[in-house]
């Protein structure tokens, strides 16, 4: 006959269960602060890899991944599968590859939030050929519920380019009375060539009915938006690698080969310039990028049009 265990104590149990309420509270506490932005996920990480015991050790990955915006239970599990590290695996249990594979993900996730949490107003910036106009075509195209901004600029359109639609163009007269007449919510001279700019009538009337607003401009008219709406969210998007930047800029045939080259230079430092924004998303897949910033913008997905 097998030996019974002993029955622990009564008051041994009830520590034993106010421990481990005091435990899931405290690592509910660390979720709410990735969510709201007060806490990073790298600094939650780091701080598993100091203490594997403590709080943040002792949470799931698979909980620390939720609990970043934009990441649902789908997205999650295929995280997990594309870093290979079982469900089940804590963050003061990873291995120093799973750690490592994981860190390199978080490092494009989002930072503290510095926008309003209700902000109806988002950014999308990022280096030249990223694919800004095309993740903004296909938001167009599949999230009515989403305003997007359309810009202003010098330049002539590009093959398959729609005035009203891709951009107002405009010549540099035209331009100036903009700026001088204070209709231009930001506006930039980009790559030492033609201006855009950003039209701030619509903006605001969009706004102001409820709706949301992305604007999609380059990183001069980011920064210039930052400091007329501290409120709006940026959002840096970000090509695979580094190769694959250059295979875009170049397979579009838009620039002859001293402008590739001048822009590649630029993309270097605009690239390095990704930390002042409030999130960032990698345009791995132009649909799955394009659902990330609209899940930013707290937008469920209205009808997709066919």
């Amino acid at each position: 006959m097998a030996e019974q265990r002993p029955t622990p104590p009564e008051v041994d149990r009830v520590a034993a269960s106010r421990a481990a309420v005091a435990a899931r509270r405290a690592r509910a506490a660390v979720k709410a602060d990735v969510a709201a932005g007060r806490r990073t996920a790298l600094d939650v990480l780091s701080a598993a890899v100091k203490d594997p015991a403590g709080v943040e050790g002792r949470l799931r990955v698979t909980e620390l991944l939720t609990s970043i915006p934009a990441i649902g239970v789908t997205k999650m599990q295929r995280i997990m599968s594309s870093l290979d590290i079982s469900p089940s695996k804590r963050l003061g249990g990873l291995g120093t590859h799973q750690r490592d594979r994981l860190r390199d993900f978080l490092s494009t996730k989002p930072t503290a939030k510095r926008g309003n949490a209700d902000s109806k107003l988002i950014v999308l910036a990022g280096p030249t050929a990223v694919g800004k106009g095309t993740v903004a075509n296909y938001i167009r195209e599949n999230y009515p519920d989403v305003h997007l901004s359309v810009s202003a600029t010098t330049r002539a359109p590009r093959p398959g380019e729609v005035e009203g639609v891709s951009y107002y163009f405009v010549d540099d007269a035209e331009f100036d009375r903009m700026i001088d007449e204070g209709e231009m919510l930001e506006w930039a001279q980009v790559h030492n060539a033609h201006r855009y700019g950003t039209p701030r009538g619509p903006v605001d009337a969009a706004i102001a009915k409820g709706d949301s607003v992305l604007l999609e401009i380059d990183l001069q008219g980011a920064r210039a938006v930052r400091r007329a709406m501290p409120e709006a969210r940026l959002v840096f998007l970000l090509p695979p690698s580094w190769e694959e930047l250059v295979r875009r800029l170049i397979g579009r045939g838009t620039e002859d080969s001293a402008e590739q080259t001048r822009r590649l230079e630029t993309a270097k430092l605009e690239l390095a310039a990704q930390g002042e924004f409030d999130y960032r998303v990698v345009n791995h897949d132009v649909a799955e990028a394009a659902r990330e910033v609209v899940d930013l913008m707290e937008i469920r997905k209205a009808s997709a049009r066919p």
